[in-house]
């Protein structure tokens, strides 16, 4: 399995398939996308869908370039529908991959310092992903493997991977619905939208740390 996962990786990059998932490239293939989702809807959605399973599942880059491209062929609220379906089911194949693949080595031999961790996450790991999935401090993929080592439920990092990318998806769908609007990926999220990310990661996180305030007063009480 591993070995057809970095096949697949490698694939991708000497076939420079990036060069199609480009802001300029999407732009240059706005009209021909529009045509082709026109005469085949349904293999159209089906088709975004799998590809963006397979970019997230394999950590691929290009998810940004894919949101906008949703956004400016289904609109905003679809697009954002499809993203979502998309973004969670990949991220829930490269969870599985990272739990099967190396979770059990490295739980063996930092199993210690990730005692620990686990603890936190039996207590709290849906508000501590929600959290992670609304404030953009890592990298999504980053996310879903370090999830995928540790022992956090999967129908807990279903769920809130589903909840929590939804505002995020929407941003850059409803971007991509204005596409001509757009100069550089960069301007899509502002300041405002980063910033009502992290008060909603911070409404996410504030009751797992409540609940961890009232088991250390209940000890030492």
């Amino acid at each position: 399995m591993l070995l057809i996962i970095l096949a697949l990786i490698t694939l991708f990059f000497c076939l420079d398939l990036g060069r199609y998932l480009t802001l300029e490239s999407l732009k240059a293939n706005r009209d021909s996308l529009l045509r082709f989702y026109a005469a085949h809807r349904s293999a159209t959605i089906l088709g975004f869908i799998l590809v963006y399973v397979l970019q997230t599942a394999l950590s691929l880059p290009g998810a940004t370039v894919l949101s906008l491209a949703a956004g400016a062929v289904f609109g905003a609220i679809q697009a954002t529908i499809y993203v979502n379906i998309g973004a969670t089911l990949g991220a829930t194949v490269a969870f599985l991959l990272a739990r099967y693949l190396l979770r059990d080595p490295l739980q063996r031999r930092f199993e210690t310092r990730l005692e620990r961790i686990n603890s936190e996450l039996e207590k709290a790991g849906f508000n501590y992903l929600l959290f992670l999935r609304l404030v953009p401090i890592f990298p999504f993929f980053l996310i879903n493997l370090a999830a995928g080592m540790t022992t956090m439920p999967l129908r807990t990092f279903f769920w809130g991977t589903l909840i929590g990318i939804i505002p995020g998806s929407f941003v850059y769908c409803n971007a991509g619905a204005s596409l001509a609007a757009i100069n550089r990926i960069g301007e899509i999220a502002s300041p405002r939208a980063l910033g009502s990310f992290v008060l909603l990661g911070l409404f996410a996180i504030v009751p797992a740390f409540y609940k961890k305030l009232k088991r250390k007063k209940r000890v030492s009480g």
